[in-house]
Order: structure tokens, then C-alpha cells, then sequence
């Protein structure tokens, strides 16, 4: 770096001198010699002699002035290093040569040549220029001459200028430091720093005007705001974080590579006393940017908020429509009162929906009659009282009269119905499904608190330590807000929240509607449609609403340990809309509530395991693809049998296998043409494949991120079991109507479009954060909000979308006696 020679008088000078030289003994060694700017000085030292430099300059009013001392010495003798001490008005800095870094496993780097940046000195309200002076001291405890070089200069390009790029080199014991002053008309900068080459590894770190400043990979992490750098860094710094409106932005290069996930080279294993700093420097440019005004938080607000209430007003224009139509339909009186999908029943029942000449299912009609007499218990039950605290929950009892039919008789039917399957008392089922609902909130409640707990401890420990390697933000789009770091990220979940709380009241006005036509339409109506049960659907309502919470929670501070915070109620989502699906034609047989919320706990403790042992553990991965493989077959085996499989004899210790051997022969040899079960048959065998897909993929790449991988299995699973469902309904002469039509096809298109955006990875707390950082680009929406943003706008209007589908998918079968209505 240029500079240039000492422009003080020679009589201020030479009495400067003068002084010096009577404070220390006048001895030869100790009259310091007077120096000159941009010139190099070379000499020797020993124990005997002490060299002492004096350089003077003239400091212009307003002016911040930054000297950089550069030293050399040819000798690499570590007993006897050359030492530089740096006298200023204000402080002294001081280092050795060689310098000595300290790497992983206690590894030694020497470095012969140093440069150091002296912190500058404080602007002077004089009018008049000030004199400044600098003395610089060289020692040695050697018995022999060492020879060293000297320059000091003055830096041109020391404050950094807002929107201009500014290009440098720095090494491990050449680090840089500059000056920033904050604008008059701006709150809030970005220092965005690139490299062309990724390692080097580097530290950038904003500190505030103190000297001395930490600029060496030892210290730098004492103070300030600091990330590890590859190819790119950014910082966000607000004005309001610093009194005097201005700071340093010091840039380090770090010995090893190891921290930005790099490893040590081959060739300096053991090796312990080299010089490694002309291999190991960095061109870096940065470039200081303004970040948003105020007004773009308030718009982003504005933005989040109306773009989903503007989902409540259109389901209010929907349900206003709806509502229009029903009283004309019974102002003509045509129609009885409304049923509980919001649809209207015929008072005069319905023969069926399905042709007589459907290939599939088709029975006679004395099957049929029977199955409608067995359905007098529900019939019996006083109208709208759901909620008689007289009824008994279902725990170990069955409700279902045995002495009136033999349920594995019923259930292992070739062709069922879902009269055959909804024959329980219909208050005891919903109430069994209501558990679902109050459940999930205590699972909800006893979960989030704890969750954030713990994010507010992770931002606190970023905002103390100001350790940005903590945290996996996009960087470039990271907006903070109070002791926030990353708004946005948080702000986006919104939808989920204000979405979920839609589909409550969409579910029940749906449930209310229910319940006055259960009043007041004839007890003759209750065979007909899809039975009425919405524990379910308001159990999805709450975990999705869940789901915003505990993805705001994740995104204050993303990384690998709490990612599981993210997708918890992910997997209870897709868990409960598989279960939803499943209880639409097997009301009687699904799975209790305290059930499946503990096959939800082995999921998410299997998710959690996975985190910690999942990403070198080979017996970790064994275990669970033997689990997963394991658990599909005895699902599969129960929803084969229709729950009415047991391989336990209490008659005889060898029932087990005799029940087994049994079942292969009945199943496989004697009817292996054609499965005694058809489409759950096929459906089975595909739904197998897949996961054994899973379980060998898993097994053989061993995927680091384990919680999106379960994810992955869940979404699958629940895909391939909507197409399964869709197909059948169809294959059965079923209809969609316009209502669930359209919800699957604005599910089909915001799922393709949320999915684009969230496979645009701006961060992975997989790798380093410094490589994590490479990943991160600007916002793409209002200036405000990125990629990853977007996706949660657009997967919660998907969701929401999938939910109204399931919620809708069956009411065209509102006027189908049950008795007509396939069970698949």
C-alpha cells in the first residue's frame, strides 16, 4: 500500500525527538531515529541492541488518518522471535516474528512477514491540523544479529463509501480493517463481501470504534458481530447499534480451513514450523449497500396480512352463495333442511348413485337390506346429542351389538359397503373422534413452550456472542426487527396461522349446519351420506395452525439441532389426513386417537434419533429400515383384514404359527390367481414398494437431512392414498363436484409452485455455515421477503386447498343411502 512522507515541520519533529530521546536515558540505542513514510528500513538486533522509530504526521480536522506497519524477518528461530511494539497516543500493539498461529490439534503456522493496520486516530474538532506521532520499537533477546525490514505507511482508502465496491488482500498475518460512517439519510447497511476463490477460509467481523481492534484469528471472535466467509459474507448492521454512527469492518484469514469446512492440506501434516502466508491469501471486495426503510416492513405486513384475508372473504362470498341458493331451492319446496355438509337431502330417499350394471362391488339386494336393518342403533340415538355427557367413551369395549351380527363375518365380506362399517352408535364415534381435537391441543400447548424457550435462548446467545455461525439465515435477505435477526422468515408463516384458524370455522359452520339437520330432518335421512365425524378435521385445523408457529419458532435461529421444530406437526398433518381418509369409509375401525398420536411420538422420536446418530451410523440406518419395513407390512396386514387379522390362539401355544401357516396357504397357494381382496390388494403392494423404495435408499445414502427424508415417506404415502382414493370413487360412478374439483386443481397448481420455490435452497445447515452462506441470494418479493418466504406463503394456501379437498371430496354422496356406498 502507497504512502507518503511525513509533511511535520523539522523543528516540531526534532523536539519531539529530543523528548524521547531524555525519557529513555539518552543511550545510542534509545534516540529514536526519524522516519519517513513509504520508506524502508532495514537493520539487525540482538540482547544488546533496541532499534526505535519516529514517525510524525499532520492529521486534517474531520480527518480519520490510518497508519499500516509492515515487518519482516528472515529468521524462523522461535526462541529468539524479533519484537515490535507500536507506541500511539492512545494505546500500544505489539507481535512477534515469526508470528504464531495455533491450528486444529494443537498445529503451529510461522509466519516471517506481518502487516498491521494501527488503530486510527479520532477525528479533531480543531479548525487547525494536529500533529500526530508514532513510535515503533524492534527487540530482541537473541546473543546474534537478526535482520529485519520495517515500512510504515499511511493508508488513502481507508473509509469505505457507500454503493462502491472496494478490492484488497489479506492473509493470516496481514489482516484488514476498515472504516464506515453511516449516511445521514440511512438506518440500516448491508457489508456484502464476495471472494472468487472459497478458501482460504476467512472472518469478517463488525466492530465498534475501540481500539484495540481484534484482527487476528485468535481474538477476532472477542468482539463484535463476526461470520466465517468462503465466497460470500453478509452482515446487516443498523445505525441505532452503534452510538457514533460509524464502525470497523475487519476481514481475517484464518490458518486452516477446517471451520468453513475445508481440510487440512496433505503436505503440512505434522509439519509445525512453516511458512504458510504467501499460499494462504485472499482477494476480497466489498461493497456496502443500503438496507430497506421502515416503510418496507409495514408494506410486507400489509402484504402478509391481506393476501390471506382475502381467503376469509372469499369463502364468506362462497358460503353467502351457498346460502342464497338453499333458500331458493327451499322457498320451492323442494328440499328438506340442510345436512351437515351444507348440502340439501332429499326427503324422499335415493334408490342410488352407482348404475345397476357397475362392475364393481355388486351384491344382491337381500345383503344390502340386511345391512340396513343392522344400522337400527343409530337410528335409536336421540337426534343432536353428540355431546351427552352420559355416553360412554369406546375404550375396551366394542359398541357394536355382537348379537345381532358377527363382526368378522361383516368386515372379511369380499364386496363391503359402508353401511357395513358405520354401525356403531354414532355419539360413542364422534366422541371417539372429538379426542382427536382436544388431543392435539394439549400435545400443541406442552410441545411449543418448550420450543420457545429454546429459540429465544438461541437468539439471545447470538445477539450476546454476536456469533452469526449460530444461525443458518439467508444472509442477504434477513431483515431484523428488534432482537430479531430474520422478520421475514417469521412473518411468512403468518398463513399457516390465519389459514388453520380459517378451516376451524369453515369446519364448524359444516358441524353446526350438522347438527340443526339432525334436529329437525327425518331419523329415515341418517342412512344416508358419508357419517358425519369431525374430531378430524378439527385436530388438521389446530396442527396446522401449529405448524406456523413452530416454523416461526425454527426460523428464528435455523440449524441442525432444531430443524425437528419445523416438521413435527408435518408428519401429524400428513398423518391426520391419511387417517381422515382412511375413517370416510371405515368409520367404525380407525384408529383411536391415543393410537396414532403415539405412533406420531415414535415418528418424531425417530426423527430425532435419526438427527443425532443418523449421519455415520450404519446400525442407526439398519434399525430403522428394519422398522419401517416391519411396520408397513403389519399396517398393511391390518388394513387387509380390516382389523379382524389375529395371530394369537389363547387354545394352544403353537397358534401363532398354525394362524400363519394358514394364512399363506388360504392367501398365497390355494387363491394366489387372484387375492380375495382385489384393489386393497393392488393398493398394498404399491403403497410396499414404495416404502421398501424408502427404507433401501435410506440404507444405502444415508441422507444427513433425516427429518425431510420421514417427511418425504409421509407425503408419498398420503399421495399415493389420494390417488388410490380418487381413482376408486371414480371407478365407482362417483362424481366431484364443481366445490372439490376445483380445490384439487388449485392444490395440484399451488403445490407445483410452492415446491419450485422451496427446492431453491438458500441455506443448509447440513454443511459449515460458511458454505451454507454461498447459497444465499437477495429478496425476491417487495424487496422484503426471499425464495424460502415465498414457499411458506404458497405451502399454506396448499395446504389449506388439501384440506378443503378432503373436506369436500365426498359430497356428492350426501343423497346415497350407505348401503350403495363402496368401502376401498
Amino acid at each position: 500500500m502507497a504512502g507518503r512522507a511525513a509533511p511535520a515541520p523539522g523543528a516540531l519533529l526534532c523536539a519531539l525527538l529530543c523528548a524521547a530521546a531524555a525519557a529513555a536515558g539518552g543511550g545510542p540505542e534509545d534516540n529514536p531515529s526519524p522516519g519517513a513514510f513509504g520508506h524502508v528500513y532495514r537493520g539487525s538486533v540482538n540482547i544488546s541492541s533496541e532499534r526505535v522509530y519516529a514517525f510524525a504526521y499532520r492529521s486534517e480536522p474531520g480527518q480519520v488518518d490510518a497508519v499500516r506497519v509492515y515487518v519482516n524477518s528472515s529468521s524462523e528461530n522461535l526462541q529468539y522471535p524479533v519484537l515490535f511494539v507500536v507506541r500511539q497516543q492512545k494505546g500500544v500493539l505489539s507481535w512477534q516474528v515469526p508470528l504464531i498461529f495455533r491450528g486444529l490439534y494443537q498445529r503451529t503456522y510461522n509466519y516471517q512477514e506481518v502487516s498491521r493496520t494501527l488503530c486510527p486516530s479520532e477525528p479533531t474538532p480543531e479548525t487547525s491540523p494536529s500533529e500526530q506521532i508514532i513510535f515503533v520499537d524492534v527487540a530482541s533477546m537473541a546473543p546474534f544479529n537478526i535482520a529485519y525490514e520495517l515500512l510504515v505507511t499511511r493508508l488513502e482508502n481507508f473509509q469505505l463509501e457507500t454503493n462502491k465496491a472496494f478490492n484488497f488482500t489479506a492473509s493470516p498475518s496481514q489482516p484488514q480493517y476498515f472504516l464506515y460512517k453511516f449516511p445521514q439519510d440511512v438506518d440500516s447497511v448491508i457489508i456484502n463481501v464476495v471472494s472468487d476463490a472459497a478458501y482460504p477460509c476467512s472472518v469478517v467481523s463488525v466492530q465498534d470504534i475501540v481500539c484495540p481492534v481484534y484482527d487476528l484469528d485468535h481474538n477476532v471472535e472477542f468482539n463484535g458481530v463476526y461470520q466465517s466467509m468462503t465466497k460470500q459474507a453478509a452482515i446487516t448492521v443498523q445505525r441505532k447499534d452503534f452510538p457514533g454512527e460509524q464502525f470497523f469492518v475487519v476481514f481475517v484469514i484464518k490458518p486452516e480451513d477446517y471451520a468453513c469446512g475445508g481440510s487440512v492440506p496433505s503436505s503440512i501434516h505434522g509439519n509445525v514450523n512453516r511458512t504458510w502466508n504467501l499460499q494462504r491469501t485472499k482477494n476480497l471486495r466489498v461493497t456496502i449497500v443500503p438496507s430497506i426503510k421502515k416503510s418496507v416492513y409495514v408494506q410486507a405486513m400489509f402484504f402478509s396480512f391481506l393476501s390471506f384475508l382475502s381467503f376469509y372473504l372469499g369463502s364468506v362470498v362462497v358460503a353467502f352463495v351457498h346460502y342464497i341458493r338453499l333458500q331458493r331451492k327451499a322457498s320451492a319446496g323442494r328440499l328438506s333442511p340442510e345436512h351437515g355438509s351444507g348440502m340439501m337431502t332429499s326427503s324422499h330417499p335415493i334408490s342410488a348413485s352407482t348404475p345397476e350394471g357397475s362392475s364393481y362391488g355388486a351384491i344382491d339386494e337381500s345383503s344390502s337390506s340386511g345391512a340396513r336393518q343392522l344400522s337400527s342403533p343409530e337410528r335409536r340415538a336421540p337426534a343432536g346429542s353428540d355431546t351427552d355427557s352420559s355416553v360412554e367413551e369406546e375404550s375396551d369395549f366394542d359398541t357394536m351389538p355382537e348379537i345381532e351380527s358377527d363382526k368378522n363375518i361383516i368386515r372379511t365380506k369380499v364386496f363391503l359397503y359402508l353401511s357395513d362399517l358405520s354401525r356403531k352408535d354414532r355419539r360413542i364415534v364422534s366422541k371417539k373422534y372429538k379426542i382427536y381435537f382436544w388431543n392435539i391441543i394439549t400435545i400443541a400447548v406442552f410441545y411449543a413452550l418448550p420450543v420457545i424457550q429454546l429459540v429465544i435462548t438461541y437468539q439471545t446467545v447470538v445477539n450476546v456472542t454476536g456469533n452469526q455461525d449460530i444461525c443458518y439465515y439467508n444472509f442477504l435477505c434477513a431483515h431484523p426487527l428488534g432482537v430479531l435477526s430474520a422478520f421475514n422468515n417469521i412473518l411468512s408463516n403468518v398463513g399457516h396461522m390465519m389459514l388453520g384458524f380459517l378451516f376451524l370455522l369453515i369446519v364448524l359452520r359444516r358441524d353446526i349446519l350438522h347438527r340443526r339437520a339432525m334436529e329437525m330432518k327425518d331419523i329415515y335421512t341418517l342412512d344416508y351420506g358419508i357419517p358425519k365425524h369431525f374430531g378430524l378435521f378439527y385436530a388438521m385445523g389446530i396442527a396446522l395452525m401449529m405448524e406456523g408457529v413452530l416454523s416461526a419458532c425454527y426460523h428464528v435461529c435455523p440449524n441442525y439441532s432444531n430443524f425437528q421444530f419445523d416438521t413435527s406437526f408435518m408428519y401429524m398433518i400428513a398423518g391426520l389426513c391419511m387417517l381422515k381418509l382412511y375413517q370416510t369409509r371405515h368409520p367404525d375401525i380407525n384408529a383411536s386417537a391415543y393410537s396414532a398420536y403415539a405412533s406420531f411420538a415414535v415418528v418424531i422420536s425417530l426423527a430425532v434419533l435419526g438427527v443425532v446418530f443418523g449421519k455415520n451410523d450404519m446400525w442407526f440406518w439398519v434399525i430403522f429400515s428394519l422398522i419401517h419395513i416391519l411396520g408397513s407390512l403389519a399396517l398393511s396386514t391390518q388394513i387387509y383384514y380390516m382389523g379382524r387379522f389375529k395371530i394369537d390362539d389363547p387354545d394352544s401355544d403353537m397358534g401363532i404359527f398354525r394362524r400363519a401357516v394358514m394364512v399363506l396357504y388360504t392367501d398365497c397357494i390355494q387363491q394366489c390367481s387372484r387375492p380375495m381382496y382385489m384393489d386393497r390388494m393392488v393398493l398394498l403392494i404399491v403403497g410396499n414398494l414404495v416404502n421398501w423404495s424408502f427404507a433401501i435408499f435410506g440404507l444405502v445414502y444415508r441422507p444427513r437431512d433425516f427429518a425431510s427424508y420421514i417427511l418425504g415417506i409421509f407425503i408419498c404415502n398420503l399421495l399415493l392414498y389420494l390417488a388410490f382414493y380418487i381413482i376408486m370413487k371414480l371407478r365407482s360412478s362417483e362424481k366431484l363436484l364443481p366445490i372439490p374439483m376445483f380445490c384439487i386443481v388449485a392444490t395440484a397448481v399451488v403445490w407445483a409452485a410452492a415446491l419450485y420455490f422451496f427446492f431453491q435452497t438458500l441455506s443448509s445447515w447440513e454443511e459449515t455455515p460458511a458454505e451454507s452462506r454461498e447459497k444465499n441470494r437477495p429478496c425476491i418479493l417487495l424487496g422484503f421477503f426471499d425464495d424460502h418466504d415465498v414457499w411458506h406463503f404458497l405451502s399454506a394456501a396448499a395446504l389449506f386447498f388439501s384440506f378443503l379437498v378432503l373436506l369436500t371430496l365426498d359430497d356428492d354422496l350426501d343423497t346415497v343411502r350407505r348401503d350403495k356406498i363402496p368401502v376401498f
